[in-house]
């Protein structure tokens, strides 16, 4: 008997084996079959590696790594195809490639790609992590680089990874925990993420930050997000890994956080962190004693309010029970739930302009949410009102915008605000201080009150005579209300008329009136691509510049009116104001404020003509920060953004008190802010156009950081970026600056003419940001908003990489270069405008010309 007791022990042991492979060494042609519930295990048994079911019915399956030896629903910690199941008819083989494949029948769902890599074995470790392995015992896959929504103790998160939600099977959305890298900072931050389907403009952000973990500035070396065996989970950093921010530290941890190891070791506590599919963060650890059960026990998590979570009721509103730790959610008007809470898009609101309905007033109307605010991020904003005194006028604000999808009242240190929103995305919640305003149409709004048949019967028998008398009494009300309606409007078209001119609205001159004015063009103070420039003087004896436009504008009267109603609704002071126009038959000109300093490039770039002038250190320091600020100003704070096209000095204005005024917008593009990307042409100046201009990407407003970063380094150095006059060693100064900047030596790349008297704080503050600008990557280029704060000090800045065109340009050997271009000079020098001095030279631009 006892033997046969044995037998069965050892049968048993066997029939176990064939359902859970043990996997201390996986061989090539290995293979798991979904409909076995096949898996190899860890040497301790913590981890499997293989097939779990997707569903409640086991009918679809994914590759997955989980908790092997843990009771009850198993806790999955990697997926290879979780938005992808397979069937039961799936297989996984470790190929004689040494490639990892899952196959559904005939069509391959997920591989490795590691096919020529050295392959020959597969281990599943008791850190749970799958590693691939070479003949020389390296690592050529590891699940560790590819998180799904997990991560385990000793896991490292860099700044190429993130961990992801499953995505909403409703709509598409997801969460993220990834880096944020910027130019002056790196933080960890949980993100909303749009679907894929949604179209937004390529510089605006799909995703949405609601909980940024803490900043890592100034950085050298590795950046890591871990969580290590003690249970903290925080950001280690630098060269040797010896600096470390927590996110959340752990009680029992004496030892600091520590970074990622490759631990095959059974850990004593098991714990993961996840990314839930509700969105929030949360540390679990196993504990196998909780009121007498085995269970998964949550430490910490990120975000204790669910309505701080974006997107956690689609597009619908969160709010709060009593306890204030559930949520439920409320659609907005016009929607309805789709299950589990989650909101439908408005099928009723309106999103974009249409171009035949510019009165739509009458279609839609607006839906108040009282004590409600919304989650919306910078490219979903049209515009932001700060003097709207009542909560109506801002539901008016909105009606009356054909953009508007939406606005948000509410007080900001007791000052009114009114946030004007082209799109509702993220989701809202309850705010007592705000008050949302969703525009709805106005159709079916109004249902019939039911059947009047009997009633209607009823009155047939009324007299002819008081249904005509009141019929006639009606359309006489009508007739009233038509005239007092026709009559509001013209009133309220004069009062806005009247508003425009009280404003400083551009005057509509006649073309005489210029031609008096300017005593008959005869002054000319400068030309360029599209026309001339000539100085006037009003009737009160203020000096203007008149740019009068040689060739027509392909628009009419009516459009380039409206383009100049825009420009000159502009108003800041490092703007050149534009004060009024003329369009006239076939005349189009521009009046402009007059500058009697003229441009920077007289003032930065020697000459014989201005041996003279010479700025110093403080003013040239004053006007790229204000300069800065008018170009800020355009891209962040309009209404209507603007890609300029040509920054360069010659389109820098300066007035008596050398204050420097952005000018010349006969180049820009004036777009929506969902419109932002689109530039068909090739616009702007040689030598200060980004690379996108030429690479075919879609052009933002970081092409003018792009120029303004050259035209800082102009500014730095007094000379242009590109002069034939100095040798192959100096001629071109991004380069020969970029390598005094990493030397140590910035002092040797400033305007050679100020003799060192330069703060040298300044210099290589501005050095770091001109470089930061003219990143090729159009990510790694900061903000105009970010470019002031840099200049002013009150945001840290990290060394910038060398820009990838500057790199190219040394690798290619500027000594060859250097005469490439003086053989093209030489070629071309018929297209080379030369002044007195031989040392300056201008190629010729596609501008117009600035006032001067």
């Amino acid at each position: 008997m006892a033997v046969s007791v044995s037998s069965l022990v050892f049968l048993l042991l066997v029939l176990g084996a064939l359902e859970f492979c043990m996997a201390s060494q996986i061989g090539l042609g290995s293979r798991l079959l979904a409909k076995e519930d096949q898996a190899w295990i860890s040497d301790n048994g913590t981890f499997a590696f293989g097939f779990t079911g997707a569903d409640s019915n086991r009918e679809q399956f994914q590759l997955a790594i989980w908790f092997a030896n843990l009771p009850g629903d198993r806790t999955v910690i990697w997926s290879a195809n979780r938005n992808s199941p397979v069937t039961k008819d799936a297989s996984l083989e470790l190929d004689t490639t040494g490639n990892l494949v899952l196959i559904d029948g005939d069509t391959t769902i997920w591989m490795s790609n590691t096919s020529g890599a050295g392959v020959e074995t597969a281990s599943m470790t008791e850190s749970g992590n799958f590693i691939l392995y070479t003949s020389t015992n390296d690592t050529a896959w590891q699940s560790f680089a590819h998180p799904s929504d997990t991560l385990l103790p000793n896991q490292p998160l860099t700044v190429n990874l993130e961990l992801t939600s499953p995505k909403s099977p409703l709509h598409g959305g997801y969460y993220s925990l990834k880096m944020l890298q910027q130019p002056t900072s790196l933080s960890l931050a949980l993100t909303y993420n749009l679907p894929e389907s949604y179209d937004a403009s390529p510089e605006a952000y799909a995703n949405y930050s609601y909980w940024p973990g803490p900043d890592i500035s100034n950085v050298t070396g590795d950046v890591v997000a871990v969580l290590d065996e003690a249970g903290s989970f925080g950001i280690v950093y630098g060269e040797s890994s010896n600096g470390a921010v927590y996110v959340y530290k752990n009680d029992g941890d004496y030892n600091g956080l520590s970074s990622a190891t490759n631990q095959s070791t059974r850990l004593s506590v098991l714990r993961r962190l996840i990314l839930e599919t509700n969105g929030n963060l949360r540390l679990y650890r196993w504990d196998n004693d909780v009121n007498g059960s085995r269970q998964w026990v949550p430490e910490w998590a990120a975000v204790s309010n669910p309505c701080d979570i974006a997107g956690v009721c689609g597009n619908g509103i969160c709010n709060l029970d009593k306890s204030k730790t559930n949520a439920s959610c409320t659609c907005l008007p016009g929607t309805s739930k789709v299950g589990k809470g989650i909101c439908s898009e408005n099928s009723s609101l309106v999103g974009k302009c249409e171009a035949a309905n510019l009165n739509h007033t009458s279609e839609f109307r607006i839906a108040a949410m009282q004590q409600t605010n919304y989650y919306f991020p910078e490219f979903s904003v049209i515009t932001n009102y700060s003097d709207i005194p009542t909560v109506s006028k801002c539901g008016d604000a909105c009606l009356v915008d054909c953009e508007c999808m939406a606005s948000v009242y509410g007080l900001d240190d007791e000052k009114p605000y009114c946030w004007l929103l082209r799109s509702l995305d993220f989701g809202g919640y309850e705010d007592p201080g705000s008050t949302l305003f969703v525009k709805v149409r106005s159709n079916g709004s109004i249902s019939p009150a039911g059947d009047k048949r009997g009633s209607e019967e009823n009155k047939g028998k009324v007299l002819v005579l008081p249904i005509v008398l009141s019929m006639t009494f009606l359309m006489g009300l009508l007739s009233l209300l038509l005239y007092y309606n026709v009559h509001r409007r013209r009133s309220l078209k004069r009062a806005m008329e009247s508003a425009l001119i009280l404003s400083g609205a551009p005057i509509n001159f006649s073309y005489r009136d210029l031609q008096i004015r300017t005593s008959n063009f005869s002054q000319l103070l400068g030309t360029g691509g599209f026309g001339s420039v000539y100085k006037g003087i009003l009737a009160d004896g203020t000096l203007i510049a008149v740019k009068k436009l040689d060739k027509v504008l392909p628009h009419g009267e009516k459009e380039f009116i409206t383009e100049v109603n825009t420009i000159g609704s502009m108003h800041h002071m490092n703007l050149v104001r534009l004060c009024g126009y003329c369009s006239e038959g076939s005349h189009r000109l521009l009046v402009y404020e007059f500058m009697k300093n003229g441009s920077l490039d007289k003032w930065i770039f020697p000459s014989y003509n201005c041996r003279s002038r010479l700025l110093d250190w403080s003013t040239r320091y004053h006007i790229a920060i204000a300069t800065a600020q008018g170009i800020a100003y355009f891209h962040e704070q309009c209404r209507n953004r603007i890609i300029h096209c040509d920054i360069k000095p010659e389109n820098i204005l300066l007035d008596e008190n050398f204050c420097p005024k952005v000018s010349d917008f006969g180049l820009a593009k004036l777009m929506g802010r969902e419109h932002s990307h689109v530039v068909t042409m090739v616009r702007g100046t040689r030598g200060y156009l980004a690379p996108e201009w030429v690479s075919n990407r879609p052009i933002t407003v970081k092409a003018d950081v792009y120029s303004y970063g050259m035209l800082l380094l102009e500014v730095i150095g007094g000379r242009r970026n590109l002069d034939m006059s100095f040798d192959a060693e100096d001629f071109f100064y991004p380069g020969w600056a970029f390598k005094e900047m990493t030397n140590g030596t910035p002092l040797k790349a400033a305007d050679r003419r100020l003799e060192g008297a330069v703060k040298e704080e300044e210099l290589m503050r501005a050095l770091k940001v001109a470089f930061w600008c003219i990143q090729d990557e159009v990510i790694m280029r900061p903000s105009m908003g970010e470019v002031v704060k840099m200049l002013e000090g009150s945001m840290g800045i990290n060394t910038p990489p060398m820009p990838q065109t500057v790199l190219e340009l040394i690798e290619e050997g500027l000594d060859q270069v250097y005469k490439a271009m003086k053989r093209e000079l030489n070629q071309f020098s018929s297209f080379t405008i030369t002044s007195h001095d031989p040392s300056s030279r201008a190629t010729c631009s596609y501008s117009t010309m600035s006032p001067r």
